[in-house]
């Protein structure tokens, strides 16, 4: 599952190939969607919640509110059913999307006008850590390479050469995490996978108040 995106998507997968997958694209229900998208997964399979063995969530990079929605769930399904989660990079899943075998980019819609980014060599080999920029500050250096998802379209001044997929797949995160998990690659980093925390990469927008006045009782 992947709410660190204005897509909240779902799949299942078996080892082998995806069963079944939900997508809404809808930057403020993550809560309210999530959950009855599992429902609709496990429903369209044939299976209870309780026949999976393993959990896969975006970290994002993403902004605070949508991400952590995920990865509470997430949190809350290894806890009830006691299976391991797994951590991926929201950009990896969008960069196994693409299939593209060449270097690129993917480039995330970050709010503020900025984007969340990384460069890859292939669809499956990140080559930077994930980051925030705007655009025209990133524009240079990303000259000349496709970018892919939904920041390439916001924003064609600089990136010229956009390239789907726009939204996140959980379809495709899970496919990235299945093939890690079958040559063994449980480290983290790029070629592994990563703690269920999330990635924020700046602060949130809800701060306590500079000067802020504490009262105590006398």
């Amino acid at each position: 599952m992947d709410t660190a995106t204005p897509a909240v998507t779902v799949a299942l997968h078996d080892g082998e190939a995806v069963v079944a997958s939900s997508g809404q694209v809808d930057a403020r229900r993550h809560g309210e969607l999530l959950l009855p998208a599992v429902d609709r997964v496990l429903a369209e399979a044939g299976l209870k919640l309780d026949a999976v063995t393993g959990v896969v969530v975006g970290v994002g990079p993403g902004p605070y509110t949508g991400l952590r929605v995920g990865l509470v769930t997430a949190a809350a399904f290894s806890s009830a059913l006691g299976v391991p989660v797994h951590g991926l990079c929201t950009l990896d899943g969008l960069a196994y999307a693409s299939g593209i075998e060449e270097p690129f980019a993917v480039a995330t819609d970050a709010r503020r006008k900025e984007v969340y980014w990384a460069r890859y060599a292939d669809s499956r080999t990140r080559v930077t850590d994930a980051a925030v920029d705007r655009p025209a500050d990133i524009a240079e250096a990303l000259a000349g390479l496709p970018v892919v998802g939904a920041g390439a379209r916001l924003y064609p001044g600089a990136f010229p050469d956009a390239r789907d997929p726009e939204h996140q797949s959980a379809a495709a995160l899970a496919a990235l995490a299945a093939e890690r998990l079958a040559a063994g690659d449980g480290g983290a980093g790029s070629g592994g996978f990563l703690d269920p925390l999330p990635m924020y990469l700046r602060r949130p927008d809800a701060q306590v108040p500079k000067n802020y006045k504490v009262v105590t009782p006398k």
